[in-house]
């Protein structure tokens, strides 16, 4: 154990007082596990784009009432400095410790002079993106970890137009809060004084009425009837109220939810690693489509930014990657503006580099615009801001990204799996009058334009020594790019980190490859990874497939 991580734990123990934090400082004590210790103190939380995630925890690396008070005064300094009036809504979803972290961001929000609206339960991501507008807020605040597993939760801090934040306004925050010390900096209040003193008031039912309206406006529907089976499951997550609310309205009436992740749980007991993008997530809700039989099978992810998709084809499940869901829905509403009668010439389509090929190709087919932005929602929220701003956002055809997140509206600057979720089922509905499945549908869009396969890898990098090595391998790819991978020459590096392409600065390296195929490696903004985004092209399907197994064969050796 170092000097310095002995030191801080030495100033928690002595200074820290709430309960949770006191017992784990007990634990870490009785442990004598230095590597534990180490990984609790050795650096402070990260306040990034996506403000923090973390464990759970005592530590100045953890998720604690201590590390979301500091955020909290720092994001409560920087609004004091930037808006005369300032306010903040704040949501949350099933995680542990959510509804105490919720309470203690408001209190200390409110101690500051910062009027703040609560949601009085849990509601998805895009419904708080949603408040901000709505109440016309100076920030928002989500107490989500997404899809990690059970022992994290987050803070992500979103702006007044509804996005995420952007690099500049995290910076500011940043600086201010790395001037507050979490023991004596922290202004707080009471959370049930600054209800009573109306400085904390609960987010009504209109608010949320008028989020699933918007949701039903912006339907997508070709007219076609008839019955839709659907099994879903919220994952124990937030998604379960307003998906079933908008399903029911859109007339999809045979919704089965899988029991066992009905109900908000943070503990996630069914299910390890909450990820709609994972089969072991699904695993509950595959069983029950073996019995009832449904069209899909919907899994949105605890805060209900994303969703999965699967579908029963003969004794076979299939699974639906995030690609393949949006180069459906892409084609579907590109149909659906043609079928009203669009000018599909005006419209614009918006994903991320790292998000399949096929939309370049859907886009020529039918003659609108795509435009890539770096990963992260919050770059198509730009664009759709604007297209809102030129007076045009009808223009704005769907925004997607291959990790699941999709958005056909604009009025949230967020991925929304509320919408996504009517969306596929009215796209599901349309094909059932086709006599198809989804899957069979993307079986015909792939014969319609190659077999395009993705395939994201991770790569861990945890510890203190975790993001010295994670620089280390992003910028040997900088200076020593390999020259070919699986047997295609390495054509072209593109380092977006000075700025390329019209985009913004950013740690990625994108390797292009001959006939179309590249990989791309991109640190994570939330957990202590590296991620590699593989593209195989060819004109067979076990010809994509094998390419795309030797390219992750590559990667993982250039990795390790």
């Amino acid at each position: 154990m170092t000097d310095f991580v002995q030191q801080r734990f030495q100033e928690w123990d002595a200074r820290a007082r709430d309960p949770f934090v006191r017992d784990d400082l007990e634990r870490l004590r009785a442990s004598d596990d230095s590597a534990a210790l180490a990984d609790a103190f050795f650096q402070e939380l990260t306040f990034g784009t996506a403000g923090l995630r973390g464990i759970i925890g005592a530590g100045t690396n953890r998720m604690n009432v201590y590390t979301v008070g500091r955020a909290t005064q720092g994001l409560a300094n920087y609004l004091m400095e930037t808006f005369p009036n300032p306010s903040v809504a704040i949501a949350r979803d099933s995680r542990h410790k959510g509804e105490e972290f919720t309470r203690h961001a408001a209190a200390v929000l409110a101690a500051n002079g910062v009027r703040v609206w609560v949601y009085p339960r849990v509601e998805p991501t895009p419904a708080l993106s949603f408040a901000v507008r709505h109440l016309g807020t100076s920030a928002g605040i989500c107490m989500t970890a997404s899809h990690n597993p059970a022992p994290y939760n987050g803070y992500k801090v979103y702006g007044p137009d509804g996005c995420q934040i952007a690099t500049s306004v995290a910076d500011a925050v940043s600086a201010h809060i790395e001037r507050v010390d979490a023991f004596c900096d922290v202004r707080t209040m009471p959370f049930d004084d600054a209800v009573r003193q109306g400085l904390v008031s609960w987010i009504g039912e209109d608010t949320l009425d008028a989020y699933v309206d918007a949701v039903v406006a912006s339907s997508a529907d070709m007219g076609a009837e008839g019955p839709l089976r659907v099994v879903y499951t919220p994952l124990c997550g937030a998604g379960r109220e307003c998906v079933e609310r908008v399903l029911e309205r859109i007339g999809v009436d045979e919704v089965m939810v899988v029991p066992e992740q009905g109900e908000p749980d943070g503990a996630f007991p069914t299910c390890e690693y909450p990820n709609p993008e994972e089969r072991a997530a699904l695993e509950r809700g595959l069983a029950l489509c073996r019995q009832a039989e449904p069209d899909l099978l919907l899994a949105t992810d605890p805060d209900a930014d994303r969703v999965g998709v699967a579908v029963r084809t003969g004794e076979e499940d299939v699974l639906l990657s995030g690609n393949e869901v949006g180069a459906l829905l892409l084609d579907y509403l590109a149909r659906v503006a043609a079928h009203q009668g669009r000018d599909l010439s005006q419209m614009v389509a918006v994903t991320t580099i790292v998000s399949t090929t096929l939309a370049d190709s859907i886009a020529r087919e039918w003659g609108f615009e795509v435009r890539r932005v770096l990963t992260g929602f919050k770059y198509i929220g730009g664009v759709i801001a604007q297209l809102e701003q030129q007076g045009a956002p009808e223009r704005f055809l769907l925004g997607f990204e291959e990790s699941y997140g999709y958005l056909n509206g604009a009025y949230v600057r967020d991925k929304d799996a509320v919408n996504a979720c009517m969306l596929i089922c009215q796209m599901a509905r349309y094909y059932k009058r086709e006599g198809l499945s989804l899957a069979d549908a993307m079986d015909r869009l792939y014969r319609r334009h190659g077999y395009c396969r993705n395939r994201t890898l991770s790569f861990a990098f945890p510890g203190a020594e975790g993001a010295t090595r994670m620089a280390s391998l992003m910028e040997g790819l900088r200076t020593h790019a390999p020259q070919e991978m699986a047997g295609l020459a390495v054509v072209e590096a593109v380092d977006y980190r000075p700025g390329t392409r019209g985009l913004p600065p950013a740690d990625v390296v994108e390797l292009v490859l001959e006939g179309g195929c590249k990989v791309i490696f991109r640190p994570s903004g939330t957990e202590p990874k590296v991620k590699a985004y593989l593209f195989a092209t060819a004109s067979e399907a076990s010809e994509a497939d094998d390419l795309c197994d030797r390219l992750a064969a590559v990667v993982g050796e250039l990795v390790a």
